[in-house]
């Protein structure tokens, strides 16, 4: 009997410890957690992701695919838990990896550095550049239980996403390039889209973090930020590269001159226009006075006029040496 007693109560005492004690646990401040009861996550209600601002970015033929149950998330503390309850802990850090990184690979893309993609001129580039994430603490219930590898599933997703747009990307408009000078420098580059996508490189980061908005929803990942970096052609068609590169720099430099040049002219022609309306209003002006006195004139009287017209001869009279009359005859002075 004594000794069916000390079993007890050494079971007891390791119930206790094991449990009692043991069942204390923290979440730290990096971190979120979610407790389960016999495998089932506490969840907030009936309320799915579809409720929450989360899943705005779905199209609306995925919001049925990713409807997840939104759960009580733990935030950093010291809690205590049951015997038959488990914790399921997440970084919620910011990370970052490099756009070639494969998860479940770490020896692709060239141990990860760099990712292979084909542009629409099917020529063969490296891109390098990095992507950082977090894990959403709207959608716990994605990342711990609804994926079994978030960020592999994440991964293949942005690179998916990233070579779609390469393969089709084309650039703005640039009025200068599109001179239309047929077989030149500057209309055989606008054919090599890798020239778009070095020009372009933050608008394509722009598109990527648009088009990733729905990480969060699908996998409980959040897309912070894509950056990318570099993009370099194969070996064998950068010097030809670089020389339609220069080809087509020459081309603008020679349309960019002809265009400050033919702006030039316009400018003093317009001055010119401008000058001589200046001298013509500066000769008409008088004229105009005159005729204004004249008109004020006349009004006072029908031998006004007449007498200003006289008291104005008498000027011309002196400074002339002869005077011609109606009758055909000179008289000199």
């Amino acid at each position: 009997m004594g000794v069916i007693a000390g079993l007890m109560f050494g079971f007891l005492l390791w119930f206790v410890f094991r449990y009692g004690l043991g069942g204390f646990y923290t979440v730290g401040p990096s971190e979120r957690a979610v407790l389960t009861t016999f495998g089932r996550a506490q969840r907030l209600g009936e309320r799915t992701t579809l409720q929450d601002a989360v899943s705005e970015a779905l199209r609306p033929d995925e919001r049925e695919r990713y409807a997840y149950p939104q759960v009580q998330v733990i935030r950093p503390g010291f809690y205590w838990k049951f015997p038959w309850q488990d914790v399921h802990r997440a970084s919620v850090a910011t990370s970052t990896a490099s756009i070639g990184f494969d998860p479940e690979d770490p020896q692709a893309n060239e141990a990860g550095q760099v990712l292979q993609a084909v542009t629409k001129d099917q020529l063969n580039i490296g891109l390098t550049g990095q992507l950082r994430y977090t894990v959403s603490e709207r959608n716990m219930y994605a990342y711990l239980f609804g994926v079994k590898h978030p960020i592999a599933h994440v991964m293949g997703y942005f690179i998916s996403v990233l070579r779609d747009r390469i393969a089709n990307f084309s650039g703005p408009d640039n009025p200068v390039e599109n001179v239309a000078i047929q077989g030149s420098a500057a209309e055989i580059v606008q054919r090599i889209s890798i020239n778009d996508l070095r020009k372009h490189l933050r608008d394509l980061g722009e598109h990527m973090n648009r088009e990733c908005a729905s990480a969060a929803a699908r996998y409980g990942v959040s897309l912070d930020a894509a950056l990318i970096t570099g993009i370099d052609p194969p070996g064998d068609v950068e010097s030809a590269l670089a020389a339609i590169n220069t080809a087509h720099n020459q081309v603008s430099s020679e349309v960019s001159l002809a265009q400050a040049a033919a702006d030039q002219k316009i400018v003093m022609s317009r001055r010119a226009v401008e000058i001589e309306t200046l001298n013509a209003e500066a000769e008409v002006q008088p004229l105009l006075a005159l005729a204004e006195q004249l008109q004020a004139l006349k009004g006072y009287g029908p031998h006004v006029l007449s007498a200003y017209v006289r008291n104005a001869r008498l000027p011309l009279f002196q400074k002339a040496k002869s005077l011609v009359l109606g009758n055909n005859a000179e008289v000199r002075p």
